[in-house]
């Protein structure tokens, strides 16, 4: 039976999963759409800052994110708006930070299902007189389905599992920002061993059921994906 204590980060976590996948699936939609078919001589430039949280460590992205939602930073100046002194150490920074951390893992599967898909198919939808709009709504994004469930589980994932950016930019503070991967730590550290297996068993189940739906999903689309 799991304690207010154990569910809470459980419950911070999944919630901070859910909203960043949306998040993602709508910013990373038209980012991966530019990148597939766009002919700037930029498009690999701003697919590199994209995909930088793939080999950047989350510390350095976590510090940088940290003096950007400070009081002195970004934060602070649109903080005012909503009228606090900074979005470091607050959910909606976790959230902010990790739309910009679990981005490649979005992005990438998106852009490969776009120009996996090729222009035959919008170009076939033109002679028909369907507007930019309509090709890309109901012939691109049905065609692109394998992309963006593989994009939002990978980003669930990635996000229930982060530590390294979540701990930079949010801390530890119970109910605001103490998400499973910092709960783990902090039990390992206080040495309260039952929490922390309790904890990392249900992450090792996740984990293994992401793999398993991932591979199933490409036998599907016949694909590869890893």
């Amino acid at each position: 039976m799991l304690t207010a204590e154990l569910w809470q980060p459980i419950r911070l976590t999944l919630e901070l999963a859910v909203l960043t996948t949306i998040l993602l699936l709508i910013v990373g939609t038209p980012i991966a759409w530019w990148l597939a078919y766009s002919h700037s001589r930029f498009k690999e430039v701003v697919a590199t800052i994209v995909a930088l949280p793939l080999v950047l460590p989350p510390t350095v992205l976590g510090f940088y994110l940290l003096i950007a939602l400070g009081p002195d930073g970004l934060g602070g100046l649109f903080g005012g708006w909503f009228g606090v002194r900074t979005f470091a150490f607050t959910f909606e920074g976790l959230v902010f930070g990790s739309v910009l951390y679990s981005m490649p893992f979005v992005v990438q599967p998106i852009r490969n299902a776009f120009e996996a898909m090729g222009p035959r198919p919008l170009e076939v939808a033109a002679t028909l007189r369907a507007s930019p709009i309509d090709r890309f709504l109901t012939v691109a994004i049905p065609l692109a389905k394998p992309g963006f469930l593989t994009g939002a589980v990978l980003g669930f994932a990635n996000t229930v599992g982060e530590f390294g950016v979540i701990l930079m930019v949010g801390g530890s503070i119970p109910g605001e920002t103490k998400v499973l991967s910092i709960a783990i730590y902090d039990f390992v550290e206080t040495l309260r061993w039952r929490e922390a297996h309790i904890l990392s068993a249900g992450m090792l189940v996740f984990s293994f059921a992401v793999i398993l739906a991932m591979s199933l999903l490409a036998r599907r689309s016949g694909r590869r994906i890893w």
